[in-house]
């Protein structure tokens, strides 16, 4: 087996698999092509300066090896996202990345002032894990089409009842009208 892209230490989720070296060159090149949708669920803080939209910027590296948003755009990374209220203080986001640059779903949350709770890196809220979980994903190989979603198993705010109530509307995040 072969892993055709990587997530963050912390984070949750789905991890595609290449049965044979020439299945993992091709779903490789699917990425870096920008041909698979990628679908992430974050739980943030609810202090969000928009609660849908795009996030576009250059990223650049600081001091500690952390990343921040930049207001240049000549390679940016991309994010496109939605949210709503959870419980009091948090938001549930599902984001969707155009492009897979290191910490870009933390760092785009971050820069609108809603970092991911667990977040200690960037900010979030102390809690019991990192709430950010690669949720789903969709991509087509010898011309079928794969949709593969699996909701996260870990976290009492993912266990939470308000949180199985809200992601509802979200299970086929590839059916949705994206902002």
């Amino acid at each position: 087996m072969w892993p055709v892209h990587r997530l963050d230490k912390a984070t949750s989720g789905l991890i595609l698999l290449a049965k044979t070296k020439q299945a993992c060159a091709y779903l490789s090149k699917l990425f870096a092509e920008r041909q698979v949708e990628k679908f992430y669920l974050a739980i943030c803080e609810n202090g969000l300066k928009k609660k849908q939209g795009k996030v576009s910027g250059d990223m650049g590296k600081t001091r500690n090896g952390s990343y921040k948003l930049l207001k240049t755009n000549e390679n940016p990374a991309v994010t496109q996202f939605v949210s709503k209220g959870l419980v009091p203080g948090f938001r549930l986001c599902l984001l969707k990345p155009k492009t897979g640059k290191t910490h870009q779903l933390r760092v785009m949350m971050k820069s609108l002032a809603g970092s991911i709770v667990g977040d200690k890196r960037y900010g979030g809220k102390t809690s019991d894990r990192l709430y950010l979980h690669a949720f789903a994903i969709k991509f087509e190989f010898k011309e079928q089409v794969f949709k593969f979603s699996a909701p996260p198993k870990e976290g009492d705010l993912f266990q939470s009842s308000e949180f199985n109530v809200q992601s509802q509307d979200w299970l086929t995040p590839w059916l949705l009208k994206w902002p």
